[in-house]
C-alpha cells in the first residue's frame, strides 16, 4: 500500500500582520489613549489579560476591531513584573525572607521594547511609514519601528484569540 506524505511550507501557516515595537515609559492605559487620539482608533482593554505560566505572568492587552476595513488592532505590553518571596540562606535565628521582583517578557528576544502594536493586516510600505510617523509624533514615545515576522522567534506569543 502506498503512503502519501503531505509537506506544508512554513509560509502556509504564516499569518499576515504588521508588528510595531514601541519604546516609552507610559502606563498602558495612557499609551492606548494617546494612540486612539492620534491614530483615530478605539483601543479598549480586554476583560482578561494575556496569561502565561498558569496565570502567574499576565500582560495587559488592548483590542479594537475596525469593522469598516475588517482589521484587528492589538496593543500589548512586553513587560510583566511579578513579586516573589525568596528565602535567603543565612545562618540566623530568624527566618530571612526577601521579596524579589522578577521581570518577564512577552517576546524575550526584544527586551528593550515596552509595547507591541499588532495589526492583523499587512500594510504597504507607504501606509506603514505614515502610521509610524503618526506614532512618532506622540511626544511621550521615545521611538517606534516595524518588526518583520522573521525578527520574532516566539511567534506563538502573538496569537491573541
Amino acid at each position: 500500500m502506498a503512503v502519501h506524505k503531505l509537506i506544508l511550507d512554513d509560509d502556509f501557516a504564516e499569518a499576515e500582520y504588521t508588528l510595531i515595537a514601541i519604546h516609552c515609559n507610559l502606563e498602558d492605559y495612557r499609551l492606548a489613549y494617546l494612540l486612539n487620539k492620534n491614530l483615530g482608533i478605539s483601543l479598549t482593554r480586554k476583560k482578561s489579560d494575556l496569561k502565561f505560566n498558569k496565570g502567574v505572568i499576565t500582560y495587559p492587552i488592548y483590542h479594537w476591531d475596525d469593522e469598516k476595513q475588517q482589521v484587528s488592532w492589538h496593543l500589548v505590553s512586553n513587560i510583566c513584573k511579578t513579586e516573589a518571596v525568596q528565602e535567603v540562606d543565612v545562618n540566623s535565628l530568624f527566618s530571612n525572607n526577601q521579596k524579589v521582583i522578577k521581570t518577564s517578557f512577552l517576546l524575550p528576544e526584544h527586551k528593550s521594547v515596552n509595547y507591541f502594536l499588532k495589526i492583523d493586516f499587512e500594510f504597504s510600505n507607504n501606509k506603514q511609514k505614515l502610521l509610524l510617523n503618526n506614532i512618532l509624533n506622540i511626544a511621550q514615545i521615545a521611538t517606534a519601528y516595524s518588526l518583520s515576522a522573521n525578527q520574532v522567534k516566539t511567534k506563538e506569543h502573538l496569537i491573541f484569540s
